[in-house]
């Protein structure tokens, strides 16, 4: 059944989930079984990908335990903040987008106002890290919770249905 919209104007469809789908499964699937999978050309099954790459859908990247690389410590941190201005927000964003043990950062919604990953190869060194970002951002930081994270069950896959 044809799309009455163009791809370019469309969010998703369910081809467009369907191809996500393969690709969570298995990132390096080659492109003639994506297509085959889904039931569309290889060339309409590229184009698909493409445009959903533009439109920032998804970035194309792996996905790395950093308990396998030697990080066996994994933090997530609660962050509230004080006396907040833009510029001192840009610059702690900013500072933590850079930092090589910080593995995400997300602004949130409710009692705290982002949460912060780190990784550390021991604990020593996750003092350290905690302790840096901590007095680097003293006027800025409000309050810091710490939980360790003890093991992974799910990790970035997204059932679209």
């Amino acid at each position: 059944m044809p799309v009455k919209s163009a791809l370019k104007s469309r969010i998703i469809d369910e081809k467009d989930k369907k191809i996500l789908h393969v690709l969570q499964e298995n990132g390096r699937e080659q492109l003639n079984k994506i297509a085959k999978k889904v039931g569309l050309s290889i060339d309409s099954t590229h184009k698909r990908i493409k445009v959903m790459i533009e439109k920032g859908i998804f970035h194309p990247t792996i996905l790395v335990d950093p308990r396998v690389i030697g990080f066996p410590l994994i933090a997530d941190i609660k962050i509230k903040l004080k006396n907040v201005s833009q510029k001192a927000l840009d610059d702690f964003i900013s500072h933590l987008k850079k930092h090589p043990r910080c593995i995400e950062l997300l602004s949130i919604m409710g009692d705290y106002d982002f949460t912060l990953v780190l990784i550390a190869k021991d604990g020593d060194e996750l003092e350290k890290l905690s302790t840096e970002i901590r007095q680097k951002y003293k006027d800025l930081i409000d309050e810091w919770k710490s939980n360790l994270v003890l093991k992974t069950h799910k990790f970035e896959e997204y059932l679209l249905e």
